[in-house]
């Protein structure tokens, strides 16, 4: 199937989702008057919010059951911290004056929701100040640096392990006589070792996912290239470390927006940085590289592009660009890039 039928099925199952109907309002009819004076939509739960709205880049809501304000950017809702803040502190406002604060239930295991803040960088050119840890990979022993970004922890490094359980095969969509195939679905740069040890290894979205079921805890059976597996909100472990999982798209998102492109690209890469002047500023020591991809049977982009899988269905990667200070998103299930994990 190509990649422009895909898209459009995809976006056809997007547009069924939406068809469900208006708003799920809260259930305490005062206090939703009082925070539709300050957003858009109240809703009761997450995936009300995010099947049941009208999405209008902008638009705001307010999550009853998460006590959460979000934001619809770039094609997600993405969580607002200073809104939430501002809201928290008119409503108290309001009670301390005599008015209803009903409060929702207090439900924040939506695992789809990043809760990174905004919050100051913590590393520049000669002081480095943010909160590192490491990680031990008991499947394989490596072992790899952890940062600590606004409430989350991720890896400071990519992804290497060997997920070398399930060959590839890539057959090309307009010559059926063009069949590649590898012993794996994961490699490193060129297929030279020492580049797995700089950059970690390239993935499949497939072997990202485990879509083999190969790990224990696997969530993602049967996903991907040429398949639709819509999984909702859900943590998918994937090809993670135990008690770590595939990041989401909104979990990319809120990240990018809290720390911004060029401050999670690392200020060395390629032979001498990122080409043509691309380095970043790391300012939050997620020391993004420019790891480039594996396609069919080849590699490219060294230098030029951090590619990083999510979980979600639409919009499977984040792309750190050398010549852009922002992430871009997009989906292509079939490449080899690399992976970030974040801790559950």
């Amino acid at each position: 199937m190509s990649r422009f039928f895909v898209g459009l099925a995809l976006w056809a199952l997007l547009l069924a989702l939406a068809a469900c109907g208006g708003d799920s309002k809260g259930t305490d009819p005062a206090r939703d008057a009082e925070l539709a004076e300050m957003v858009d939509t109240v809703v009761s739960t997450f995936e009300d919010l995010t099947v049941c709205t009208d999405k209008r880049e902008g638009s705001t809501a307010y999550v009853e059951d998460e006590k959460k304000a979000y934001v619809y950017k770039n094609g997600f809702w993405v969580v607002d911290d200073s809104l939430t803040k501002e809201i928290e502190s008119d409503l108290e406002k309001k009670s301390s004056d005599g008015k209803s604060n009903s409060s929702g239930k207090n439900n924040s295991s939506n695992p789809d929701v990043s809760t990174v803040s905004l919050a100051s960088p913590c590393k520049t050119a000669t002081e480095d100040n943010c909160e590192y840890g490491t990680l031990t990979d008991d499947r394989d022993g490596q072992t790899y640096k952890t940062v600590k970004i606004g409430e989350q922890w991720w890896m400071a490094e990519n992804l290497n392990y060997a997920y070398t359980g399930v060959p590839f095969k890539y057959v090309s969509s307009t010559d059926s006589n063009l069949v590649y195939y590898s012993d794996s679905t994961s490699w490193c740069y060129d297929n030279d070792a020492a580049n797995c040890a700089k950059y970690g290894r390239l993935y499949t979205w497939a072997a990202a996912m485990d879509s083999a079921g190969i790990i224990p805890g696997n969530s993602a059976n049967g996903c991907g290239y040429g398949e639709i597996c819509n999984l909702g909100i859900v943590k998918v472990r994937g090809v993670c470390p135990e008690g770590w999982h595939l990041p989401s798209i909104v979990e990319w998102i809120t990240l990018r927006d809290a720390a911004g492109g060029i401050m999670l690209k690392s200020t060395e890469g390629w032979t001498e940085g990122w080409k043509k002047n691309g380095n970043g500023t790391d300012n939050f020591g997620f020391s993004a590289l420019p790891a480039g991809y594996r396609y069919y049977d080849g590699f490219d982009d060294e230098g030029d592009h951090a590619y990083f899988w999510s979980s979600t269905e639409i919009a499977h990667y984040m792309d750190l660009d050398y010549s852009s200070d922002r992430g871009y998103l997009d989906y292509d299930k079939n490449l080899g890039f690399s992976v970030r994990c974040l801790r559950d």
